[in-house]
């Protein structure tokens, strides 16, 4: 009886010791695990739950099983025409083989830096191979809106020569390059590349999205060049277009000083004529009712109007004289 209490005793001391020792351990919700011994994989467990591992000789490290996020640092990479870009990107991976995981990387913090290098990578490449358009526009959507402006052949009047090209200079906007990719057929090509390069690392990387894409301070200045000379263009076009309507108007003004003078001109000769009529009636009245008054009359006037300004004379023997120095002027 006391050998067996003893046995019992040792029994149930040893289970405390393999109790104590950890013989369990446990896989939370979101969790996998890798079993370890000596540095060679035993097992990898992904389901939740109690399992068993070989006290003290093994080790078991786990790994998240939800899907991660990887965020990159904006990077300088040059388009196929060689201009430099900052371009943002973001991803999302998860780890679908924990022991090949274990194999290749072991630890979290290496996967975040192989994920750096690799993802960088095949953007660089990416990018290299397409022109900048490619890369900035998802669409062609920019050549597909309609757009107009406030000048038309029918604002300014169809007599203005070549108005209707300045009108369609200026509403008219330059078609934009035709996109073939863009932006997130890029994007899938980055996570086609990178995914198979992750694969062998035992994980799986579920999408790669361009968060930003930045020019450099060189190419920025040579997008504001090119958006001032475009806005020039368009002022150049503007002060064209309002040089043609001034030209327009005062060439209206013009034609209706010509207009205007011509009726009065035409007024005032038909009432000189009429006045002429008048006054050569009233004369030959005159003239019939006392002809010698009439002539002696006209005579007077004529001396008051050009003697003031005569000078002198060679003779006074002329007609024009006449009652100046005749007998009966004296």
């Amino acid at each position: 009886m006391k050998r067996l209490v003893v046995v019992l005793v040792v029994i149930a001391v040893a289970v405390i010791i393999f109790l104590i020792l950890g013989p369990f351990y446990i896989v939370e919700e979101g969790e996998q695990a890798v079993v370890v011994r000596f540095g060679d994989i035993i097992k990898s467990t992904t389901e939740a739950g109690l399992h068993i591992k070989t006290p003290i000789i093994d080790t078991v490290v786990k790994y998240p099983k939800r899907i991660m996020s990887w965020d990159g640092q904006p990077r300088l990479f040059p388009t196929e025409e060689q201009q430099f870009i900052f371009v943002d990107t973001t991803a999302r991976w998860r780890i679908v083989d924990p022991e090949l995981f274990y194999e290749r990387l072991t630890t979290i913090e290496s996967a975040f830096g192989r994920l750096d290098d690799v993802i960088e990578s095949a953007m660089a490449t990416i990018v290299a191979q397409n022109p900048i358009y490619e890369a900035v526009r998802t669409t062609n959507v920019i050549n597909e809106i309609e757009r107009g402006g406030p000048a038309t052949t029918e604002t300014v009047g169809d007599e203005l020569e070549g108005i209707e090209q300045i009108a369609k200079l200026i509403t008219t906007v330059e078609k934009q390059e035709t996109v073939e990719k863009g932006r997130t057929v890029l994007s899938d090509e980055v996570l086609a590349d990178a995914g198979r390069v992750v694969a062998g690392f035992g994980m799986e990387l579920i999408d790669v999205v361009i968060r930003q894409i930045r020019y450099s301070d060189d190419l920025t200045n040579s997008v504001y060049d090119r958006m001032v000379s475009e806005r020039q263009r368009i002022a150049r076009a503007y002060r064209s277009l309002g040089e043609g309507r001034k030209e327009l108007i005062l060439g209206e003004l013009v034609r209706e000083k010509n207009r205007i003078i011509s009726e009065a001109f035409a007024t005032s000769e038909q009432i000189r004529g009429e006045a002429d009529a008048v006054a050569a009636q009233t004369y030959s009245g005159a003239y019939r009712q006392d002809p010698d008054f009439f002539e002696f009359w006209r005579a007077i006037e004529s001396y008051r109007e050009i003697l003031p300004r005569f000078q002198k004379t060679l003779t006074t023997d002329l007609q024009y004289f006449e009652y100046l120095y005749s007998e009966t002027g004296q």
